[in-house]
């Protein structure tokens, strides 16, 4: 008898070596691609300067990926359902290789927005795809372990792309920063080649949801756009970011009932993710990551701006989390395998929570030790969180509505990081305003307030982000718990 593809009943609970190849394979293709989320934040200075260019046109550079990346997420589904796991792999892989050549001999602003927006294309789809061959041949009872080592990159990229964009950036030129993915990711090519195992499982007749994709794709990318201007601190009621957030909230809600309507054909069958497992899971989920690219996206800016450190400076205090990350991690996937994720995940919360309050007493004469201790802290809990909560999504779960699943779950946490570097913009420009009376609150005019005051309006934003830490506890407490089940 088989239990889960390729696992017989006495080896559910080991990782064999078939699988372990696999994860690695899968690591090794999308590392450079979650990285380039963030390594190019620390060179828009020196982009706008070599380009001769404003910084809200050279913020596309950023803004552009960004909004590939949500467009390619849901075409992931019905891609691996027509062509195979491992071809659309390749060439996604492909794509993101010739992007960043592509991006390294950018001659121009819109050619380098045209090339970013290449990779984006390409690396939208590896995290997802990787994901859904990892879940379907590791079945329910290894998720956790399996979903830890996938993890890895999404874990790290936050804290690591900054200080890697920094380094670059101060001994290289910027092209490095995308030449530096070129032999990394031929190698993930060249393994993938040979050591992915051939597509069995195509449906050559799956027929692309045209509407829902001019729904959802559009819709994604609108909203994404809209929270991305208010982080770079546009004004709420400006008709940029209220016509984007208005309008992507509209494509999405049409591709919802397009999406019931159309059941199994639709681009996403939402249907099969009405399950209490997924939608708790997700739901915990999406508020931690708003609450942590929160976190993320404000200590640099303190350093920055109260502090007066530079971004290779300002990108090192970043770098404890992923340390904290990497030591927790692999101990919660098997936690996850043996008692369920519910209680890793609550647990991992508390920590980051206790991490969040540590940075509510920050002022201008903190020193690095305190808010790196902090940060390491938040990565412990950090650990913890996301390979629980990816892996009881999959819970109850048929093996067919892995992609959906993997597609529905990484367009939740893609929303819920944007919407986070938002919310924390916004909140920071209302309590600059509020300590500082005549500010305007801009982030960019921030740094000739006094350091005291404005010190102040990011510790009160600290102490909002931990109630919404405190908020994502309900929903994951209420994901069921573990159902040990064979699934065919």
């Amino acid at each position: 008898m088989i239990t889960t593809a390729g696992t017989r009943p006495g080896d559910t609970e080991r990782i064999d070596p078939h699988l372990r190849t696999l994860a690695i394979v899968v690591v090794l293709g999308a590392i450079m691609t979650v990285l380039d989320s963030t390594i190019v934040n620390v060179a828009i200075s020196a982009l706008g300067k070599d380009f001769d260019t404003s910084l809200s046109t050279i913020q596309w550079v950023v803004t552009g990926y960004t909004l590939a990346l949500s467009m390619a997420i849901p075409l992931t589904a019905w891609s691996v359902r027509r062509f195979g796991s491992k071809t659309m792999w390749l060439l996604s892989l492909g794509l993101f290789i010739s992007g960043s050549l592509l991006c390294g001999v950018a001659w121009s602003v819109p050619s380098l927005i045209a090339f970013r927006v290449l990779q984006g294309l390409g690396g939208g789809m590896l995290m997802p795809i990787g994901q859904t061959m990892l879940a379907r041949e590791a079945g329910p009872e290894r998720m956790g372990r399996v979903m830890s080592i996938v993890s890895v990159p999404a874990m790290l990229a936050p804290a690591l792309g900054p200080l890697l964009g920094g380094v670059i950036v101060d001994h290289l030129s910027w092209r490095w920063m995308f030449f530096v993915n070129v032999p990394f990711c031929v190698v993930a090519l060249l393994a993938a080649w040979r050591m992915l195992p051939r597509d069995t499982e195509r449906s050559p007749d799956a027929s692309l949801d045209v509407l829902g994709m001019l729904l959802l794709s559009p819709g994604l990318a609108a909203l994404v756009y809209g929270l991305s201007e208010a982080g770079n601190g546009t004004s709420l009621t400006g008709g940029r970011f209220v016509g984007s957030v208005v309008g992507g909230a509209v494509l999405i809600a049409a591709f919802l009932v397009h999406a019931v309507r159309k059941g199994d054909g639709a681009l996403i069958d939402v249907r099969r993710l009405t399950t209490r497992a997924f939608t708790s899971a997700t739901g915990g989920f999406f508020l931690y990551s708003l609450a942590v690219f929160g976190l993320m996206i404000l200590i640099p800016l303190f350093a920055r701006i109260v502090q007066g450190e530079s971004a290779l400076d300002s990108g090192w205090l970043l770098a404890p989390l992923g340390v904290g990350a990497m030591i927790t991690m692999l101990v919660s996937g098997r936690l996850a395998d043996r008692f369920g994720g519910r209680w890793p995940a609550a647990a991992g919360l508390v920590v980051v929570l206790c991490g969040a309050l540590m940075l509510t007493s920050l002022d201008p004469s903190t020193g690095r030790a305190v808010i790196m201790s902090a940060m390491f802290v938040v990565g412990v809990g950090h650990g913890l969180i996301g390979p629980s909560l990816m892996a009881m999504s999959y819970q109850g779960l048929p093996r067919e509505a892995v992609p959906a699943a993997t597609t529905g779950a990484n367009v939740v946490i893609r929303v819920g990081s944007s919407f986070g570097t938002a919310v924390s913009a916004v909140i920071l420009q209302i309590g600059i305003r509020d300590k500082i009376p005549g500010a305007s609150g801009n982030l960019g005019e921030a740094a000739g307030q006094p350091a005291a005051l404005l010190s102040d309006a990011f510790t009160g934003t600290f102490w909002w982000l931990g109630a919404i830490l405190l908020i994502a506890l309900v929903p994951t407490l209420t994901i069921p718990r573990k159902v040990r089940s064979s699934q065919s």
